[in-house]
């Protein structure tokens, strides 16, 4: 299937999924998920990942539910999960290496009602990733050089920014004199930018928009690959 973008019907389904969360009213319009959504991130997935492919040539794409694509059905153990089991916003993720998919970097997006939400990296740490990226920052060259990746993608001035500190106390091993020591309080490092939701309803606008970003956000990508190898080889 060629991906030619989502139908303008499209973000009303969310929107009607946002005002109809139960599993009896999905139910009743499983084919229009389908049509409108499944079907679509399916071929995306497949179009997408051939362009990724050219920036980094063993990223996954895989079009599949538990892939590069995600259930519509929250996770039953998160909080309000009974309370609206259907996703009104829909992932979309390609990842790099054999570890798990979000906790290796990737290139991510989901699009609801609200935005069109696209990042780059690693969007929260599980403590084997959170160990790793500490270890890695200890080094100070490596400090540095991440400091400027983020510094060079925001200087592009096209409205990216990064994920806020999520710790106040600096963990073992790190000081508030260390140069960039603040970044041993994230607990996740990826950088995104936010995007007019209709975007997605133009297939080639939205393919060639997604591919700059991903472009200009490479450096990150790479660097916060090589620190999810540390987990692999660990």
């Amino acid at each position: 299937m060629e991906f030619k973008g989502f139908s303008k019907k499209t973000l009303p389904f969310l929107e009607s999924i946002r005002k109809n969360n139960n599993k009896e009213w999905f139910s009743a319009h499983k084919k229009e998920y389908e049509e409108l959504i499944l079907n679509p991130s399916r071929a995306f997935v497949t179009e997408m990942g051939e362009h990724l492919q050219a920036l980094e040539p063993f990223i996954n794409a895989i079009p599949k539910i538990n892939k590069s694509l995600y259930r519509i059905y929250r996770d039953t153990r998160r909080p309000n999960a009974l309370a609206m089991p259907i996703k009104e916003r829909i992932g979309v993720i390609f990842w790099q290496g054999n570890t798990k998919r979000m906790q290796s970097s990737s290139f991510y997006l989901h699009f609801s009602p609200d935005e069109l939400y696209v990042a780059v990296g690693v969007r929260w740490f599980e403590k084997p990733m959170l160990d790793a990226f500490r270890e890695t920052i200890k080094n100070d060259d490596k400090r540095t050089q991440l400091a400027k990746i983020l510094e060079d993608i925001k200087a592009k001035d096209k409205g990216y920014t990064h994920l806020e500190k999520g710790y106040k106390r600096y963990p073992k091993g790190f000081s508030a004199d260390m140069a960039h020591a603040d970044l041993s309080l994230y607990k996740g490092m990826a950088t995104y930018k936010m995007l007019d939701p209709h975007l997605i309803e133009d297939g080639d606008k939205l393919i060639n928009t997604l591919y700059k970003i991903y472009e200009d956000m490479l450096p990150l990508q790479q660097f916060m690959y090589a620190v999810s190898l540390r987990v692999e080889h660990d």
